[in-house]
């Protein structure tokens, strides 16, 4: 009986998943840099942003396949991002390419890996700010790319933000496969930490990892303290959004990497639909990214555990299923950077708060209930 209670739980919210990620995917064609001779309207039109991207996907065709490879490779974009967008949607190049209402790629140039280091160097903000990306769970390469685009210039990071892509399936049906493509590019990631860290005027690095990304983010810093890379981890700030993590296991990656100069930051939503299938697939094993922080046992265990624990429920995501809430809230980037004020998150700022944006539209474009003042303080 509990076995059939959990397959009529479990096959609404997989239709669910499988019915939203099969709208229109765009293929290895949109990563082709357009000329302006093809563009519809004025080729000038929309906000051109860098991103440098590092991945150990195989090279295939004018992309990246799903498969694995033993080398990273590097490269540069220039994207135009569209003035008419909605929101944080990502509407990509067509066979007339329309600059007004679409992503599009202007430039593209593979580098070395001496090359990209330097420019991540060149590239840094004015405080010595880097940001890596890494994607979650059904991502393909050029959709991790264009959500990295969106990311960064709706929360204006003011530096080239940098994307790491491990070989996800881009497949609904492909959780097992991802999860073993994500043990398999932690000494990657660290890796490229490593690089970012020792780069010209690099001085933080904000890792930033979305749902399974989450989990091979958090690896990645495992490896990094079991190698005694305390210079790589004192300059490290590490934000995990909808973390697809089980509870005990992130429990036993905070004990082995210890407090962080920085405390992590978790953005959770108790409604996340995708992280309910997740947590089903793993036999009603609870994720990370769907913690009640009303709950005083989590408010506790976040102060306990040295870490930040913000829920964005109130957040509208575009997927359907709420677990994308991530790429809308990066138009709130600016405020998520500090808890008080122009003062940078310290190592003081640990616990749970709530991101409220209900009031956006009443006196301005945000409101952080009690100026993100602790959860049932």
């Amino acid at each position: 009986m509990k076995s059939l209670h959990r397959f009529g739980l479990l096959m609404p919210l997989a239709i669910c998943v499988i019915v939203s990620g099969c709208a229109t995917r765009p293929d290895a064609g949109v990563l082709q840099p357009v000329a302006d001779s093809t563009l519809v309207g004025k080729p000038s039109v929309g906000e051109r942003i860098r991103v440098l991207t590092a991945t150990n996907r195989q090279p295939e065709g004018k992309g990246f396949s799903a498969t694995p490879s033993d080398n990273t490779t590097y490269e540069a974009y220039d994207i135009t991002v569209p003035p008419d967008r909605k929101g944080a949607e990502i509407a990509y190049a067509s066979h007339r390419p329309d600059p007004q209402r679409q992503y599009i790629v202007r430039r593209r140039a593979e580098l070395s890996e001496a090359q990209f280091e330097t420019a991540v160097g060149q590239s840094a903000s004015s405080d010595g700010t880097v940001g890596v990306f890494v994607h979650g769970y059904n991502y393909s390469y050029q959709e991790a790319l264009f959500r990295t685009a969106q990311v960064a210039v709706d929360a204006n990071v003011g530096a080239v933000p940098v994307l790491f892509s491990w070989p996800s399936a881009a497949s609904v049906t492909g959780y097992v496969a991802d999860r073993d493509a994500v043990l398999y590019s932690r000494r990657r990631l660290d890796a490229l930490l490593d690089d970012l860290s020792s780069a010209r005027n690099v001085k933080r690095i904000v890792l930033f990892g979305h749902s399974m990304g989450a989990f091979l983010a958090m690896e990645a810093v495992r490896e990094l303290k079991l190698q005694h890379r305390q210079d790589v981890l004192d300059k490290l700030e590490v934000i995990l959004a909808s973390p697809d993590i089980d509870v005990d296991v992130f429990r036993s990656q905070l004990r082995e990497i210890g407090a962080m100069k920085t405390p992590i930051t978790l953005l959770v939503a108790r409604t996340d639909r995708a992280l309910q299938v997740s947590s089903l697939i793993a036999n009603d094993r609870a994720r990370i990214g769907r913690l009640d922080i009303d709950d005083p046992v989590i408010q506790a265990a976040a102060r306990e555990e040295h870490v930040r624990v913000i829920d964005i429920t109130a957040i509208d995501g575009t997927d359907g299923l709420g677990h994308d809430r991530f790429a809308s809230l990066a138009r709130f980037g600016s405020k998520l950077r500090s808890f008080d004020g122009d003062k940078k998150a310290s190592a003081g700022d640990v616990g749970a708060y709530v991101f409220d944006a209900a009031g956006a539209l009443v006196s301005s474009p945000f409101r952080l209930a009690g100026s993100l003042s602790r959860a049932g303080q």
